[in-house]
């Protein structure tokens, strides 16, 4: 689910993939936001998703991509409770997907993307991460991620790295007031704040409303809301690494960008576990169930798993 960012007239407006309708402000000076759904489907199995061509096709803007991004982790809020999700095991489920898409068939369906003099690798760097426990209060807006980011930075707890991706995950106590629940499960942007232009993300735990966003309320990994966070932050993460400054890299003429294409479709290879959790993809050395990505061919986009795989 991405945020996208315009500057006009001298005012940001922000604005999301999908359908524009009833825009609403945080507050004074706050951008203009407009909303993209969570996930439509209602119990059962994850969807599989079309095998068929995807439209309207993507096209290529002109603007920058990322070669090999870099993942950066900002662990806000309280990663220690006794909820049995935001815990140190519910943690490392996630940098052990950050550390293992890479290189991977699924992530290489983004090398389809290189144009304009960007090659995209295929690969992902870990880049490090940090915690920052509620600097900004539980209840944050959008210009609050923009700020957790920025100080990370500034306070040299992350590098400032041209190629790296900022995810703010929040604990399932923290609530984004512009819709994180009832509207959204992620987003990603670009902006220049005081420490220099970033590319960033907000990424909630699912756990605070799994019908919404996860697919499945039980986790391969046994977390169901990190489970539920590994795919929303494989969408944010490709739609970084294709359309850094949304929206000047690709996207379609809805404005849609590749993940958005495919959200909330899971393929045709799918594993039941004993457990009754879903999985579609082996990472390193555990099973996670992530969304398709949009392949692009130019006789017709599809969403894959992989190249060879739908």
């Amino acid at each position: 689910m991405s945020l996208r960012y315009y500057l006009a007239a001298s005012v940001l407006v922000l604005v999301s993939a999908g359908s524009i309708a009833n825009a609403q402000n945080e507050g004074q000076g706050a951008p203009e936001i407009i909303k993209h759904k969570t996930n439509p489907h209602d119990g059962g199995a994850p969807a599989t998703g079309s095998t068929g061509v995807i439209t309207p096709q993507i096209t290529y803007r002109n603007g920058p991509l990322i070669p090999t991004p870099a993942i950066y982790y900002i662990w806000y809020g309280n990663w220690n409770q006794t909820n049995g999700s935001d815990t140190p095991g519910g943690q490392q489920i996630l940098r052990d997907f950050a550390t293992s898409v890479g290189g991977s068939p699924y992530f290489s369906i983004n090398k389809t993307y290189s144009a304009g003099g960007y090659t995209i690798s295929g690969n992902v760097i870990f880049g490090g991460e940090t915690a920052d426990a509620y600097s900004q209060g539980s209840r944050l807006r959008d210009s609050s991620v923009l700020t957790i980011v920025n100080n990370a930075i500034t306070q040299g707890k992350l590098p400032r790295d041209p190629y790296g991706v900022y995810f703010v995950l929040t604990s399932s106590d923290v609530a984004e007031t512009s819709g994180f629940c009832s509207k959204y499960c992620g987003w990603h942007t670009s902006a220049t704040p005081s420490s220099g232009h970033v590319r960033y993300s907000f990424v909630g735990n699912a756990y605070r409303c799994l019908n919404s966003c996860a697919a499945q309320t039980i986790g391969p990994n046994g977390n169901a809301g990190i489970d539920g966070m590994v795919s929303v932050i494989a969408h944010e993460l490709e739609e970084a690494t294709t359309d850094a400054d949304p929206s000047s890299g690709w996207v379609d003429s809805s404005g849609a960008e590749n993940a958005d294409k495919c959200a909330w479709t899971f393929g045709q290879h799918q594993t039941l576990l004993p457990s009754g959790a879903y999985y579609n993809m082996t990472l390193g050395s555990r099973n996670f169930l992530i969304q398709r990505n949009l392949m692009q061919i130019a006789i017709g986009d599809t969403c894959n798993l992989d190249p060879t795989h739908q």
